[in-house]
């Protein structure tokens, strides 16, 4: 088994918001984490801790979880691991702000029969067969928003965790039930690959190349070298920011099974 992993702020002037985590908890098996915690607009979001404190405490909370309770089905992880988070900071935090602090999750966990995995909101699963091929395990609710629709704060927050919208985890345990769920028998699975959007940008918003470019490029070159990729492709004066932003914090992680 080999897996690499990496995480770069998008700015040295802010915390890195995104969280990533390997273990491998039993013989055999394994489980990571990816989370991207969600920068709240000017005006913050009721809470008094942060994004990087609650992406540490849900990202901790569901590593230990997926890793110690293989009898849990993920879904059911997620929504334990947002009501442990949410009731550590219950007292001290308004957790009904609609910006109350939150993350995009992408869990995987295996053992000897199965890949499981969860993906909420837009941060990316890659899946890779053992002949090559890649699939992408993506939740596109908030992709169906129109772009103008996203660049007015009000209208966002009516969509975030909204019918109609798209879903993070924040405080509501009952988000798990819209994740994007699976499992996989492990001998249909080779590789496995989760990115924030920041380090999906490369294929998503730059098209530097498609699902499998990009696990083959994690493959050879490591977390690091896609995330540097993703760097000096947003470094092109030619280039347009992409999406609101010309960096972001870009996490990565690759396991070969």
């Amino acid at each position: 088994m080999r897996i690499d992993l990496a995480t770069a702020p998008g700015s040295q002037e802010r915390p890195n918001e995104d969280w990533v985590s390997a273990s491998a908890p039993a013989p055999g098996g394994g489980v990571l984490v990816v989370l991207d915690g969600v920068t709240p607009p000017a005006g913050g979001g009721g809470c008094v801790h942060g994004v990087p404190w609650f992406v540490a405490r849900l990202g901790g909370r569901l590593t230990e979880l997926s890793g110690s309770r293989r009898d849990m089905p993920l879904d059911r992880i997620l929504a334990e691991a947002v009501r442990a988070t949410a009731e550590a900071h219950r007292d001290t935090c308004d957790l009904s702000h609609v910006r109350t602090p939150q993350a995009t999750v992408v869990v995987v966990r295996w053992d000897e029969a199965y890949v499981e995995h969860l993906v909420l909101s837009d941060s990316v699963l890659l899946l890779q067969a053992p002949g090559g091929g890649v699939t992408a395990v993506l939740d596109d609710r908030l992709d169906r928003v129109p772009p103008e629709v996203l660049r007015s704060v009000a209208s966002t927050d009516a969509l975030r965790n909204a019918e109609g919208g798209f879903f993070t985890a924040a405080a509501d345990p009952s988000v798990a039930a819209r994740a994007v769920t699976g499992r996989t028998p492990r001998a249909r699975v080779r590789a496995v690959a989760a990115l924030t959007d920041g380090a999906s940008r490369w294929t998503d918003t730059f098209g530097e190349g498609d699902w499998a470019e990009c696990l083959a490029v994690l493959r050879k070159e490591g977390a690091e070298g896609l995330i540097g990729r993703v760097r000096a492709v947003e470094s092109d004066p030619a280039r347009p920011p992409a999406r609101y932003k010309r960096h972001d914090d870009a996490s990565a992680v690759y396991a070969e099974l």
